[in-house]
């Protein structure tokens, strides 16, 4: 059956997040459609992490609703929360664990704790872990240790734990923040072509407008808190970018 890119998987409606005296998102309203790529974008401390981890189930919000895949991502059960994966900024990745440890541990939401448990001793399913591991171009790496990795490599790794779930909502918060550009550029190729793939939906934070406008079909503008713009990346020209940072000091 064709994807029905009309049908909204995530929605905002008038989301507030207070964050001690400050909003960290004041008022949001945001509609994200079935494989729709979209980028956040904005200076440090503009609302894009608090905004991805409301999607993501992570924080609530004081005031507002949000739906994700038909249902508040608090309501969620463990299995279902396994629909949206989210590569952190930090990576949170073991680095005495092999390669194969950590992307396993994209599985464990939908694992008993017993399996869970063994799969330390023995790792499970390891054809499969391989095969993801292909997808993101590192299946030579599954059995080295992943501080050994680089940095480059060890993102293909978070991306891969978080492919290990399945996901039908991709979050990327600052995937490219700690590469040079051409292993930045590589990362969201890699996003980009999973994203499209399976028809995934992919919300990814960002700071560099060329990747925003390269790799992605909208770009919403935040600052403060708040939507500042919400366009077509074709329609966000260079005059938008320099007045959001503009703002910040106005």
């Amino acid at each position: 059956m064709p994807l029905d890119r009309q049908a909204p998987v995530i929605r905002l409606r008038s989301v507030t997040v207070e964050a001690g005296s400050t909003r960290a998102l004041d008022d949001v309203d945001l509609v994200v459609r079935r494989g729709e790529r979209v980028a956040l974008v904005g200076p440090s401390g503009a609302g894009k992490t608090t905004l991805l981890m409301v999607i993501n189930g992570t924080v609530v919000p004081d005031r507002g609703a949000v739906t994700v895949l038909g249902s508040a991502p608090g309501n969620a059960d463990r299995r279902s929360r396994t629909r949206v994966g989210t590569v952190y900024q930090q990576l949170h990745l073991v680095g005495p664990l092999q390669v194969l440890h950590n992307v396993n541990a994209g599985r464990l939401p939908g694992w008993s704790l017993g399996r869970a448990l063994w799969s330390l001793v023995r790792p499970q399913e390891a054809d499969a872990v391989v095969e993801v591991l292909d997808r993101v171009g590192i299946a030579h790496k599954a059995r080295e240790r992943t501080e050994r990795l680089s940095g480059g490599e060890q993102q293909r790794v978070a991306i891969a734990r978080v492919l290990a779930q399945r996901p039908e909502v991709l979050l990327a918060d600052e995937p490219v923040s700690s590469l040079d550009p051409a292993r930045a550029r590589e990362v969201m190729d890699l996003l980009r072509s999973l994203a499209a793939e399976a028809g995934r939906t992919l919300v990814v934070s960002l700071h560099a407008f060329a990747l925003a406008r390269s790799h992605c079909d909208r770009i919403v503008g935040l600052r403060g808190g708040r939507v500042v713009f919400d366009a077509p990346a074709a329609a966000v020209d260079d005059d938008m970018a320099a007045a959001l940072y503009d703002l910040e000091a106005t």
